[in-house]
């Protein structure tokens, strides 16, 4: 994926093998049901991380003048920085630690997540086991729990891998099997007992 920018390929234009991908337009602007099937997060999800401030959409929701709410609307840019902690949301960091990596990336560093995706900007986030990493254009390593002072690298390195952001889908739930006429499930076992 092109860094800075939310995933441009689609999942229904998938091309064939050898074949160019198909590329769709970015947009201004992304709702948060669009920012869900990218990021693999839920609607509610992005709702909550809204409400509770982890992670403010560009545009809030708001009443309309016929009684119901529009969605929220997030940039690429956003698009970008949630896909980042929807992929360390699925290796297991809490949200806490994830408000922590954005307070301590915009208070010790001055920068925003999207500029420590990837190689080329001002630092560069990893991984190791349950801590994350920053490095920083200079090559000083920083763990980002104790950010005041970089790493005394000594012997082998450490197996970091990059904090990447890219295109996660939901998993649909499974359906439950249907219940025939006669109330046996169509998989053919009994019914449950009541």
């Amino acid at each position: 994926m092109a860094r800075g920018w939310p995933s441009a390929t689609s999942s229904s234009d998938e091309p064939a093998r050898g074949s160019a991908p198909t590329r769709m337009r970015l947009k201004k602007l992304y709702s948060s049901r669009e920012v869900a099937a990218m990021t693999g997060l839920s609607a509610r999800q992005l709702q909550w991380w809204d409400a509770n401030r982890l992670f403010a959409s560009a545009i809030a929701s708001h009443k309309t003048e016929a009684g119901g709410y529009t969605e929220r609307r997030y940039t690429p840019l956003d698009v970008l920085e949630l896909q980042a902690l929807a992929d360390l949301r699925h290796r297991g960091f809490t949200v806490g630690r994830l408000r922590a990596l954005l307070e301590t990336l915009r208070d010790v560093f001055g920068v925003r997540l999207y500029e420590a995706i990837g190689d080329g900007g001002p630092l560069t986030l990893f991984v190791g086991g349950d801590r994350i990493y920053a490095r920083a254009a200079d090559g000083r390593l920083f763990d980002l729990d104790t950010p005041t002072q970089p790493l005394l690298m000594v012997g082998e390195e450490l197996p970091l891998r990059p904090v990447t952001a890219r295109e996660r889908r939901r998993r649909p739930t499974p359906a439950r099997p249907a219940v025939r006429k006669s109330g046996t499930p169509s998989r053919g076992r009994p019914p449950a007992a009541e």
